[in-house]
């Protein structure tokens, strides 16, 4: 074992940057996949942690009857729901669309009459209190003091002190109208007796059912428009100008009677621990909950207008970005686990050909094929733990990245605490498995010859004529060092095409960042959240082609130290050498980055394909010619980090006999 122990060490220390790029593949591939998954499932968590802590009504129950003018629910009604829901779990009052003038501008505002209205103590729909005005105790009597929405990129919101007038008269005929009622002469006559209510805004918050930053549509769509779960689809509804949230006593009265009753009610389920906000089954247990409320309160059907999260835009339109995160992730994994695993098995592949001699002192010392074969698992499986561990806090990272620029387009819920390893542990296993498994098949090719075959070195590949030697007035044009990278580059055929399509998946992926920036950019989708992510695919993308081409290049570097050695020997300067190498490298990557091309499209079929948006077509011109640049970047960076390591190749130590 004491012999074992030093070649297992002397093994890590020859093999160190074979040791380091397994790492960084894992750190790349494994880091951003879990990424980019663990978003997903962080953005989730946080919208039902806040869903939960906030206490958000499920339905929001409009009460259309209209008898004589607008009866609303009845103190019966109200009863049964809060006894059967829970006083905590019912909120009452009236709310409306309409349009009204606000600084000498006509806006649509939504004006919410809330029963026993204080932010600070709401059970239902818990705000967060933005800005709140100090009023002397006059002012606080003699003013209606309400509170506006706060302002984000659509909702205009108001300045503290700021005065609003309600005109009654106007807000109740068009909630006549809206409810289909013809008001005769005595009622029109009563309403003109209705005096203008003036509000003065004293404080501004943000009401859970309003946390996108891209506005709200208004209820006066038609009842049947469901919100659009695409990006920014909600530009083709009704946006309201700004919301107003008050106590329903600003409402008129009559001989003691409010002109306009209860007509909402916000109903959250109990035990919302039962289940999540658009989880499994959410919908049809909405469904059946209409039907409870309905039979609870002794309601007619027909009377009953539902609102739930599936017509709220904020949850719809986070959840949406969720998913279609998710999508971008599962469709980028299968390039990202196929390269790794791609390279990695050359990498392996490679190391166990440069340790045959060591294969074969070890079967003649009386080891047997499993414990020579651990050793390579051994380095294997270190260095992927060694990866697979760093992967898990970059993947934690980004996603904590990715949840912060959300913030752009939502005022978002604090980030869940919930961890979230599904991704990383399913992408992680697959690693671990085409690593693992890849040693183990090379391994047992390897140890399978007898020990006299293993100790002479392999013999060349045959050399032959290329298909470019048939065609002689191409091939006659060509200089020597020319003739010779041509030859080089199809003479070894396995490693070529794994460069070539490893460098293709590459430049198909940085191209699919680029067109999700196209997308925000010119496609008119405004969205930092998309614009975010596709940074970080780009960056991670070329993160990816750098590990794959240096490590690839370095393989095909150590594999040819002796002929590398011979040319210096002949005389060839240090740029001569270095340049028969980076020729090779230049080549690969250029036929990589063509194939690169029909695979970019693909990919970007997908993505925009699970997002719902955007055409391969569409995407622009320019960023098809950026792509290549962005490998060749990386290229370009990685021979001039191995031109120190052609330089120090020792001429005697390579030319030194096997023997």
């Amino acid at each position: 074992m004491k012999t074992y122990l030093k070649t297992l060490l002397r093994m890590f220390e020859k093999h160190l940057t074979r040791f380091l790029s397994i790492i960084l593949i894992v750190l790349v591939s494994v880091g951003f996949i879990s990424g980019i998954g663990s978003s997903t499932d962080k953005i989730l968590y946080s919208m039902n942690d806040y869903y939960r802590d906030r206490n958000v009504s499920d339905l929001i129950v409009k009460n259309t009857k209209t008898e004589g003018f607008s009866s609303g629910f009845s103190d019966e009604q109200i009863s049964a729901a809060k006894d059967f829901y829970g006083e905590d779990n019912v909120l009452t009052g009236a709310a409306i669309d309409i349009e009204i003038n606000v600084n000498d501008e006509t806006q649509l505002v939504r004006l919410y009459f809330i029963d026993d209205f204080e932010p600070e103590n709401l059970k239902v729909n818990k705000p967060d209190i933005i800005k709140k005005e100090s009023f002397t105790d006059e002012e606080s009597e003699s003013l209606n003091i309400a509170y506006a929405e706060e302002s984000d990129n659509i909702i205009k919101g108001l300045a503290m002190r700021t005065e609003v007038e309600l005109d009654f008269e106007d807000i109740l005929t068009r909630l006549a109208e809206s409810n289909g009622v013809e008001l005769d002469s005595m009622m029109k006559n009563f309403l003109k007796t209705l005096k203008p209510v003036n509000v003065t805004v004293g404080g501004t918050l943000r009401s859970p059912l309003t946390f996108a930053r891209d506005g709200e549509p208004s209820w006066t769509n038609p009842q049947d428009t469901k919100i659009p779960d695409t990006i920014n689809a909600v530009n083709d509804l009704i946006t309201l100008d700004n919301i107003l949230y008050m106590p329903s006593d600003f409402i008129p009265s009559v001989f003691g009677v409010r002109v306009m009753q209860t007509t909402d009610m916000f109903v959250s389920f109990k035990d919302k621990s039962k289940f999540k906000s658009f989880g499994i089954n959410y919908e049809n247990y909405l469904e059946e909950q209409k039907a409870v409320f309905t039979e609870t309160t002794e309601a007619e059907t027909e009377d009953l207008r539902f609102i739930t999260l599936y017509d709220n835009y904020s949850f719809v339109s986070l959840n949406s970005y969720a998913e279609k995160v998710a999508g971008i992730g599962y469709v980028l994994m299968v390039a990202f686990l196929f390269v790794t695993g791609l390279v990695a098995l050359s990498n392996m592949t490679r190391l166990l050909e440069e340790e045959r001699a060591q294969i074969a002192c070890l079967k003649t010392l009386g080891y047997s094929s499993a414990k020579i074969i651990f050793k390579y698992f051994l380095f294997a499986m270190i260095a992927t733990g060694i990866g697979g561990v760093g992967s898990y806090f970059v993947g934690i990272g980004l996603a904590y990245l990715i949840c912060y620029v959300f913030n752009y387009s939502f005022a978002m819920p604090p980030i869940s605490s919930q961890i979230a390893l599904v991704f990383y542990l399913i992408v992680f296993a697959v690693i671990v498995v085409t690593i693992l498994g890849s040693t183990l098949i090379a391994g047992m090719k390897m140890t399978r010859e007898a020990p006299a075959n293993l100790l002479r070195p392999k013999p060349p590949k045959a050399g032959k004529k290329v298909i470019f030697e048939r065609i002689p007035f191409i091939w006659n044009i060509l200089s020597f060092k020319y003739k010779s990278t041509v030859r080089n580059v199809l003479r070894y055929k396995a490693r070529f095409i794994m460069t070539v399509v490893s460098v293709a998946v590459s430049t198909a992926l940085v191209t699919a960042g680029l067109a999700l920036l196209d997308l925000c950019i010119f496609g008119g989708i405004n969205s930092p959240s998309v614009m975010a992510i596709a940074a970080v695919v780009i960056v991670f993308a070329g993160l990816l082609t750098g590990v794959v081409i240096y490590t690839l290049t370095n393989i095909n570097v150590s594999e040819r130290n002796r002929e590398l050695a011979t040319l210096k020997v002949l005389g060839y300067h240090e740029r001569e050498v270095s340049g028969y190498i980076y020729r090779e490298v230049y080549i690969d990557t250029t036929v990589g980055i063509i194939f690169g091309y029909p695979l970019s499209a693909l990919i970007i079929l997908l993505v925009f394909g699970v997002m719902g948006m955007g055409t391969v077509g569409g995407v622009t011109w320019f960023w098809w010619l950026v792509s290549p640049f962005v490998v060749f970047l990386f290229t370009f960076i990685v021979t001039l980090m191995l031109t120190p390591k052609i330089k120090r190749i020792d001429m005697n130590e390579s030319l030194k006999a096997i023997e």
